[in-house]
């Protein structure tokens, strides 16, 4: 399996980070390391001081696509969980300012907590979905898949021109604004609605 991660998907977010809000899906890929389940803990890596959450809606794959229409994708994916990016945004920034690629700043082992995922068919609309992330009780992100400026089906017809979409695959969609630094001892809470989906205690 593979986690496709889509960027900028939130005008907000896009702006606090001094990014331009693109015209088109901007995606990379965390390897099937990155993942973190079952609410375990998130250890502190070494290579970096300065690691960021970012909480985002994730799509669970349901079947093999390529080249998938847009009016086709929702058939291609079966559930929807939430998750957290971890970010090491000095690693993250040093690579850009070098013009390298940065994948070691996202792609690094267990920086993809992913909750359990809920059938779409328990979700009355789609593109009305309310998600949010709490530090250490404390609301820091809210978002809303309405708020989304690629779709999920725009994101699945996007990212099946370059790349092939897998059973079991996962896709991020973007994270809204109001993404921080984690420390040591931080507790981060997931939710869709009033529902706590994820817990990740950072050590």
């Amino acid at each position: 399996m593979k986690i496709i991660c889509i960027g900028r998907n939130y005008s907000e977010h896009a702006r606090e980070l001094n990014n331009p809000v693109p015209s088109e899906p901007v995606f990379f890929m965390k390897p099937e390391s990155a993942q973190l389940r079952n609410n375990q803990p998130f250890f502190y890596p070494e290579f970096s001081k300065d690691i960021h959450y970012e909480a985002e809606l994730v799509l669970h794959v349901c079947k093999v696509g390529r080249n998938i229409q847009e009016k086709f994708a929702s058939a291609y994916f079966d559930g929807i969980g939430v998750g957290i990016d971890f970010t090491a945004r000095d690693l993250q920034q040093k690579a850009k300012e070098k013009g390298l690629p940065w994948e070691m700043a996202k792609a690094f082992d267990f920086s993809a907590p992913v909750s359990k995922f809920i059938p779409v068919t328990q979700f009355p609309d789609l593109h009305n979905i309310r998600f949010g992330l709490f530090k250490n009780g404390v609301k820091v992100q809210e978002g809303n898949s309405g708020e989304m400026i690629f779709s999920f089906e725009a994101i699945i017809a996007y990212v099946s021109q370059f790349v092939t979409l897998k059973q079991g695959d996962y896709i991020f969609t973007g994270t809204p604004a109001g993404v921080g630094p984690v420390q040591i001892g931080d507790r981060l809470e997931a939710f869709i609605g009033d529902d706590r989906l994820l817990l990740c205690n950072i050590r």
